[in-house]
């Protein structure tokens, strides 16, 4: 397995600029495949500062950015693109990568797990009957090549991803994984993220037994440096009167009883709100952003379902998705609202704690809800004081924890 190193450090520290550094540094000498969660951010930072980099045009692929991604392979160009291509890598970009030399940039960490949607138990059922799979320590094996995809097009689906090795059946469930084998085909791979620990794409490390050493990041004079890892190094103290955390009684009105329990504003207690829960929860976004100054100061989330369920005036259009990261378009807000309270889909979970992999959902949850907060004023080069109104106990509790620098521990 080929060198991986995550390079763990707090928004705002400088993973991107050392990134840009090291690649100008070494532009003529290595080859790089940078990817990036949003094409916003190549345009208007990666490509500015690192313009040998090119960027896949489905103009000169006929039609396809994959197409044109293999020819830049091909022809042994640095490359630019985003997290959405990279997921459709298959077995002609592995053999390309193979040998090749590429250093690999992963700007946030991947999506290689999914769930394949509408795929039912029954189907499941029907394709091991007719011996057209197998399963084998829950990986799905495609029996039949003969078959030509007539019978239902979701089977031609399954057929390919069982085909390519990246299949696996979960408690009556499919699971699409991005192939582990591409991360022994670059010379390097660096992952820019923050507590990497509580990250999916760390379970899925663990899962496939592919290792990876921590790096933390530090600007040295004038340059951008790699140092070792040290989580007790970042400075947490400093943005705890840097962010001021609602409190008072919008954080339990909207119970009946006034007894939050913690599981409030979790996916599955968002759906089976009533409409009188949600009529609250939206009079106390109301209320907090109505306190708090002008509307362009606001930025708020929740449950992309919620979205318009909760929007009202003053606030509708600082909406951004809770899983947002890498830009600094919205560093101008000072008024936050995070209406969510993150777990782990459960059957994501068992997909790893099954096989005896850790899972730390709270350091997964104030992971995300970090990498939300500093897409605002907080994440510019000189923090900004930030007010942010978080009604879930449990996710304000996880905030605290992490401010206090608490270790915020795997639970059984």
């Amino acid at each position: 397995m080929k060198k991986i190193t995550v390079i763990d450090s707090i928004m705002g520290k400088g993973k991107t600029s050392w990134s840009k550094e090291y690649m100008n540094r070494h532009q003529k000498s290595k080859k790089f495949i940078y990817i990036s969660p949003y094409l916003d951010e190549i345009h208007n930072n990666i490509l500015i500062d690192c313009p040998f980099l090119v960027e896949p045009d489905s103009k000169l692929g006929k039609g396809s950015k994959l197409n044109h991604f293999k020819e830049l392979l091909t022809n042994g160009q640095s490359i630019v693109t985003t997290h959405a291509l990279f997921r459709l890598l298959d077995d002609e970009v592995m053999e390309l990568l193979k040998d090749a030399g590429y250093i690999l940039i992963l700007d946030e960490v991947a999506n290689v797990i999914e769930k394949l949607e509408k795929v039912t138990k029954q189907d499941i059922g029907i394709l091991l009957d007719s011996h057209k799979i197998e399963v084998r320590d829950r990986k799905v094996i495609w029996l039949d090549d003969s078959y030509n995809g007539v019978f239902d097009s979701r089977y031609a689906n399954i057929k390919y991803h069982a085909q390519q090795g990246n299949l696996y059946l979960h408690r009556d469930v499919l699971f699409w994984t991005f192939p582990a084998k591409v991360f022994d085909l670059f010379e390097e791979t660096y992952i820019l993220t923050y507590l990497f620990d509580g990250q999916i794409q760390r379970y899925y490390y663990d899962l496939f037994n592919i290792a990876y050493t921590y790096k933390d990041v530090e600007k040295l004079g004038n340059t951008y440096c790699l140092v070792e890892y040290d989580s007790h190094s970042e400075g947490r103290s400093r943005y705890k009167n840097l962010i001021n955390i609602y409190e008072g009684k919008m954080n339990y009105n909207y119970v009946s009883d006034g007894k939050v329990r913690g599981n409030e504003l979790s996916a599955t207690w968002l759906k089976n709100a009533n409409d009188a829960v949600v009529g609250r929860l939206k009079k106390n976004l109301y209320t907090y952003f109505r306190c708090f100054g002008k509307s362009k100061d606001n930025l708020w989330t929740t449950k992309k379902s919620m979205q318009f369920k909760l929007q009202g005036k003053g606030y509708t259009i600082g909406f951004i998705p809770w899983t947002t990261r890498a830009t600094n378009e919205h560093q101008n807000k000072r008024n936050l609202a995070f209406f969510y309270n993150r777990y782990l889909n459960p059957i994501e979970k068992t997909f790893f704690t099954d096989v005896g992999v850790k899972v730390n959902e709270d350091l997964l949850a104030v992971s995300d809800l970090l990498q939300w907060i500093w897409r605002s004023a907080i994440r510019k080069e000189e923090p900004e004081s930030i007010k942010v109104y978080i009604p879930s106990l449990r996710m304000r509790t996880l905030l605290y924890k992490w401010l206090n620098n608490e270790e915020i521990k795997f639970k059984a």
